[in-house]
């Protein structure tokens, strides 16, 4: 029966990732969902129960150890081990760094708290129940963390840390047999650009990137869990995004204006 935990489970990616494992498991899946709205959590947890699932809500600020903690605990406590992490918990920001004022700049800390210790935090909790479950690790990064986008400074430098953590960790983890699959996904179909960050740290309420192209959230959720269930290293999931990577290698400048083209023109640099 496998255990699993999503972060940011309330809405987005997590929200329907949760619901298409609770979907496709014949056998009963016992699934801890994490995210701070509880409301929100509580409303996937019943489409989950729909489908079959067993669900443990836990509201959870990623950004804060104690609690990345405590929801490993809950969640073993309540299903006697852990067979999957699912790092997915995030939040975006857009703004040029010339556009933010020094006073502001604590959200740059923020963000990295919630986008990548959050993963460290829950990652190192729950590791020694992964390795007695040989199981698997999810890391949802972002093609901003493969390429660095402007306006995403930032952001990028959180999905980049993801990068180099979990790598290295993959390396570690051979041993115990403990998977880890880092997923990179382009412009998705969800809200969280429009929750992100703006220049003061506040919501921004837009999007800086054009979402005409966007991929629509139940696919975006299915590569992943492909992946995870393949035991994939890294799961890119458009032809943009894996041009764009081996670009980077051997034509850099095309790379940026590539970059620099995703971007609404009234948030380009001048």
């Amino acid at each position: 029966m496998p255990r699993i935990i999503i972060t940011g489970a309330s809405d987005g990616i997590g929200a329907e990732m949760a619901r298409q494992l609770a979907a496709s498991h014949q056998e009963q899946l016992q699934i801890t969902l994490a995210a701070r709205n509880q409301e929100h959590l509580q409303a996937v947890a019943r489409q989950c129960q729909a489908a079959g699932a067993q669900v443990l809500v836990v509201p959870t600020d990623v950004s804060d150890q104690a609690q990345c903690r405590s929801l490993i605990d809950q969640a073993v406590q309540r299903f006697g081990g852990l067979d999957a992490l699912l790092n997915n918990a995030g939040v975006s920001a857009h703004a040029l760094l010339s556009e933010v004022d020094a006073a502001h700049l604590s959200w740059y800390e923020q963000l990295m708290r919630i986008n990548f210790w959050g993963s460290v935090w829950c990652t190192h909790a729950a590791l020694p129940h992964l390795k007695a479950s040989r199981g698997c690790i999810v890391a949802v990064s972002s093609l901003a963390g493969l390429i660095g986008v402007p306006g995403r400074t930032a952001y990028s430098a959180s999905k980049f840390a993801m990068g180099g953590f979990f790598e290295a960790l993959r390396t570690e983890l051979k041993p115990n047999d403990v998977s880890v699959t880092l997923a990179y996904p382009g412009v998705v179909d969800t809200r969280i650009r429009y929750h992100g960050y703006n220049a003061k740290g506040e919501a921004a309420g837009v999007s800086g990137l054009k979402e005409d192209a966007a991929m629509p959230v139940a696919e975006c959720a299915q590569l992943i869990i492909r992946g995870m269930n393949r035991r994939q290293r890294e799961v890119l999931m458009s032809r943009k995004g894996k041009l764009g990577r081996w670009l980077k290698l051997i034509a850099p400048g095309l790379v940026e204006n590539m970059a620099l083209a995703a971007l609404k023109d009234e948030v380009k640099p001048h």
